[in-house]
């Protein structure tokens, strides 16, 4: 199995949203009424798992259409708080065409949660054969705010629902291919329905931790997003990341926007 993190692009955001600030302000993480010292700019992650059994895509980055029309992408009430810059060739089906694939040829792609900046690229990909997002994190993107629902607009999302297994803060989540190489990891607390991906490559297990936390410190220190569903799931999923990384047989914990991940290959 090889593991490729591709940076699709960045996203400016106000430093409360990647770390949970005290404040008197009701909501730092938005970036409002905030001085512009206080915003940092963050790789957007999404990953590909080129496995035996297929070609999976972790979430999509930023459509092409961040350099163009932003405003419009975003809309207004989104771009108020957070802002995406995608350089050439950044997008990912340009960085899947860099490695000889085309949409057509991905098996899956799993979206970890129906956040802007995971879902933003999927027009780039819908012709892969199946794109999934937990039924949790589908309802609740059709009843709650933050999410920008024209960004799957006519994308054929296929929610799955969540079995038992042995890993993760609930123990829910989906043997993949069957075969206990590749989970899907239900990790709740950014947003109900959010999923972190365990892969078994040569040496022991990759956690990729999505939005769990910002970056390592985030585990470490059990720092919170700025924004969450759920105060105990967002901590006890971050615990979890936090044991999990500790384990002899894991060899990292990848955090989605975490500045000190570089783009490489994992086998």
């Amino acid at each position: 199995m090889k593991i490729h993190v591709l940076h699709t692009g960045s996203v400016t955001i106000d430093q409360a949203l990647a770390h949970r600030e005290d404040s008197l302000h009701p909501m730092p993480y938005t970036g409002w009424f905030r001085s512009k010292k206080k915003r940092i700019e963050v790789p957007v992650s999404a990953y590909l798992i080129q496995h035996p059994k297929g070609n999976i895509l972790i979430d999509t980055g930023w459509h092409a259409e961040i350099r163009t029309k932003q405003k419009k992408h975003l809309g207004r009430f989104s771009y108020s708080m957070f802002q995406g810059k995608l350089p050439k060739g950044e997008a990912v089906h340009e960085q899947l065409l860099s490695l000889h694939i085309q949409p057509s040829d991905l098996d899956l792609v799993i979206l970890t949660h129906l956040h802007a900046d995971h879902v933003s690229g999927l027009e780039h990909v819908k012709e892969a054969r199946k794109i999934w997002t937990s039924d949790v994190e589908w309802k609740e993107a059709h009843t709650k705010l933050g999410y920008i629902r024209s960004m799957w607009k006519g994308i054929p999302i296929e929610p799955f629902t969540f079995t038992d297994i042995p890993f993760g803060p609930t123990n829910r989540g989906v043997d993949v291919w069957g075969d206990e190489s590749l989970y899907i990891v239900h990790t709740p607390g950014h947003t109900r329905g959010m999923v972190s991906i365990l892969a078994k490559v040569s040496n022991g297990w990759l956690l990729l931790a999505s939005d769990v936390g910002y970056s390592s410190r985030s585990f470490k220190e059990q720092l919170l997003p700025g924004l969450t569903s759920n105060k105990k799931e967002a901590l006890q999923s971050l615990q979890w990341v936090d044991d999990f990384s500790k384990r002899s047989d894991c060899i990292g914990v990848l955090a989605n926007h975490d500045p000190r991940i570089d783009q490489k290959l994992f086998v």
